[in-house]
Order: C-alpha cells, then sequence, then structure tokens
C-alpha cells in the first residue's frame, strides 16, 4: 500500500524508510525526557518530543550545505524511560544505553531534557576515545563541585566531566565565584561571551585547545536570547545562530566530532512553537559535522 496514504512517521523529520531504518542509519536520535534536578523554568522533559513533531515541518532539502542530509541514515529510538530513584541513576542509565549503542557502531545525537544527562554520555564516549575532549556551547559554566546537596545536577555537569576530561567551555556569561576559581585552579580556558566575536582568533583559540576527538554538548541558553528564549535560565548577550553555526562548521573542518548532545528549556510553549522548528533546523548542521 502507498506510504503517501498515511501521515509522516514520528521521527525527526518525518523521514521515511529505507533512510529511517535502523540498519541503514548511520545516525541515531536518542530522546531523552528529564528534567529532575532543574530549579527554575521547568519543562526540558518535554522538549526531545516536541522537538521531533515540530521537525516534520523542515525542508528536507539544506540551502547552505546543498544536499539533504537525512541520506546518511538517521534512525530515531524511543525515548529512554527515566530513573527518577536519583540523578546519579539517571546518568548510569544513559550511559549503559550509550555505551551499547556505541558499540553497535553508531553515531549518537541525544535530545533532552536537562544538561545532567551529558554526563552519561560523555562517561561513554570516553570509554571509546581515549583522547576526547568536550566542546561546551553554555551560557552557564555548571562547574560547581555539589548543588542542592548533590554531585550530579545541572549545576555539577560540567565538574564531573571535567574529572573524565579536558572541556572547552565557549560563551559563558554566568557563573559562581567557586567556578571562577575552579576555572583558574586547573587551567580551563573558556571563551566568555562578554566581548566575544567568534571569528578570527577566538575560533582558533578554541580549535587549538580541543583535541583530534570532540564531543559537544550544546545547551541553546547559548544563544542570544533574542533568537532563543524559551530555555530554562536566560542569560542576555549570548551569540547569534550564524556565528554558531559558523563555529560548528569551523571545528568539523579541523577536528572529528564524535557525538553530541543538545538539551531544551521548552517554558511555556507547545510543539508548534518556532523555537523547536529552531531547534530542529540546527540539528542537520550537527549531522552534517559528524561526517
Amino acid at each position: 500500500m502507498s506510504q503517501e496514504l498515511f501521515s509522516p512517521p514520528r521521527n525527526f523529520a518525518g523521514i521515511s524508510p529505507p533512510y529511517s531504518d535502523w540498519e541503514n542509519s548511520r545516525v541515531v536520535v536518542l530522546p531523552v525526557p528529564y528534567d529532575s534536578t532543574t530549579y527554575w523554568r521547568s519543562g526540558a522533559r518535554d522538549g526531545p518530543r516536541a522537538i521531533i513533531d515540530a521537525s516534520r515541518y523542515l525542508e528536507l532539502y539544506d540551502l547552505e550545505l546543498k544536499r539533504e542530509i537525512y541520506r546518511v541514515g538517521i534512525h530515531t529510538l524511543p525515548e529512554i524511560q527515566p530513573d527518577m530513584t536519583s540523578p546519579e541513576n539517571m546518568t548510569q542509565r544513559v550511559y549503559t544505553v550509550a555505551r551499547e549503542l556505541l558499540d553497535k557502531n553508531k553515531t549518537l545525537l541525544m535530545l533532552g531534557g536537562e544538561h545532567s544527562l551529558t554526563l552519561g554520555m560523555v562517561k561513554a564516549y570516553r570509554e571509546k576515545h581515549q583522547a576526547l575532549s568536550v566542546l561546551q556551547l553554555d551560557a552557564h559554566a555548571d562547574l560547581r563541585d555539589t548543588y542542592l546537596g548533590t554531585r550530579f545536577s545541572h549545576a555539577t555537569v560540567m565538574r564531573r566531566v571535567c574529572e573524565l576530561c579536558p572541556i572547552v567551555p565557549v560563551g559563558i556569561r554566568s557563573l559562581s565565584e567557586e567556578e571562577h576559581r575552579f576555572i583558574d585552579e586547573v587551567g580551563i580556558k573558556p571563551v566568555y561571551a562578554n566581548g566575544l566575536i567568534l571569528a578570527g582568533d577566538s575560533i582558533k583559540h578554541i580549535i587549538a585547545t580541543l583535541s583530534n576527538e570532540v564531543y559537544i554538548t550544546i545547551d541553546l541558553d547559548v544563544l542570544d536570547p533574542s533568537i532563543m528564549s524559551a530555555v530554562g535560565t536566560p542569560e542576555p548577550g549570548g551569540i547569534g545562530w550564524y556565528e554558531l553555526l559558523n563555529l560548528l562548521r569551523e571545528v568539523a573542518r579541523s577536528k572529528r566530532i564524535v557525538g553530541s548532545k543538545e538539551l531544551f528549556h521548552p517554558f511555556g510553549l507547545n510543539s508548534l512553537d518556532s523555537p523547536f522548528y529552531q531547534e530542529g533546523k540546527f540539528l542537520p548542521r550537527l549531522i552534517e559535522a559528524y561526517h
């Protein structure tokens, strides 16, 4: 029976077989609806589903890239069932799933979900890529040692990642005194958003600081609120859309991007609102950077 008689499948961009089949996929989209440790605007748990729904309205041809990225094969997995017993246990669940998928030679693109999920992904990738470094695109440092009595939360995640591999934070414009002191003590070399122009020396610094194999974690509050306001903790003075794409392009030219995680806080939105579409529009650029 003709597929035209039915609605597109509920996967990223509504991609049809054979390009959405597991066997033909090089990239796997992993939705994780979890926001247990967020403390201001909740709703990150609704992000993965809304992004996937909105992505069905994307044009599959990208004007700038001049090709249809879905042809690499993009398979969308069911959502991971959250483990609400503790953030540490949820981290372990993400690690277990990611490790199994990496063993099957899939490239992972996780949709969150809050930032604490990054730790499980990085742990799995670090076991496969010994020279891994992490490019953190974020408005917040997330480098506290503990927060609200736990070492595993959105506010501590990059501190835990630092214990696994080097990080390069970009776009930071909010942090505590403790975090600033830690950055100086351990020699992290961030590119702060204050006065940041993502061209020339700034990009050269980022590329020089990263190792050859790079995992990217993206909190969409790295973007200026004029572009992306529907985030959990918005901060003024973020980077622009084309600045972000240019940074990604330049890193991909010099390094091997092995995986990524994006997190989204859909505060007060429904799945038809434009931020979800913007997020979906960005994902093909990440997938292109993998290859």
